[in-house]
């Protein structure tokens, strides 16, 4: 009997959380039906697990599969329960862990637009260009990039343009691939 977790005065074995907090990466490729992305979120909503990002699109279109890409941020017990659960919905075919199945690619897409003037222009421009952002759009007052990386580039970019006049962001979510010749 495991007499050491037992605290005093209590009848039950109350074991403590330790175990760290993860983010992974799941890849779940899906039939493209109706409806199947809000089985996918209605999942993680009725139990309680953040998403952090979601991506959804058509994959292959021959076979009419849809890749949904899910970062979660959970515990490891938490984690294999969020797996399984996926595995059970009827039209999952396959979930991948990246995170934990050997070397992945990740990219986000975002949209940044920045106002401003004078020496802030000068200075945005530079910082687009070392980050390799492309201006998609822009006026006299205002910028708009491109940027597409690991999500930390993004947040860097980001975090650079906040003092010279970051008007607004949207970001794509992730998209992620597995490395190497094998596909999902």
């Amino acid at each position: 009997m495991n007499a050491h977790l037992q605290p005093t005065g209590s009848a039950y074995f109350i074991t403590k959380e330790t175990q760290d907090i993860e983010r992974h990466t799941l890849s779940v490729l899906v039939d493209n039906e109706p409806g199947i992305l809000a089985r996918v979120v209605g999942l993680f909503s009725a139990r309680g697990y953040n998403i952090e990002s979601l991506t959804v699109s058509e994959t292959e279109h021959g076979r009419r599969l849809s890749r949904i890409t899910v970062v979660v941020t959970a515990t490891p017990r938490t984690l294999v329960q969020i797996k399984l659960q996926l595995e059970r919905l009827v039209p999952v075919h396959k979930v991948h862990d990246l995170t934990t199945e050997g070397a992945s690619l990740e990219r986000e897409l975002a949209l940044i637009k920045v106002a401003g003037s004078g020496e802030h222009r000068a200075e945005t421009l530079r910082l687009a260009d070392a980050f390799r952002a492309q201006i998609v759009d822009a006026t006299v007052e205002s910028f708009v990039f491109e940027v597409t990386g690991k999500p930390g580039k993004i947040d860097s970019f980001i975090g650079l343009m906040q003092p010279l006049g970051l008007v607004e962001v949207v970001r794509t979510g992730l998209a992620a691939i597995s490395r190497g010749q094998q596909g999902m």
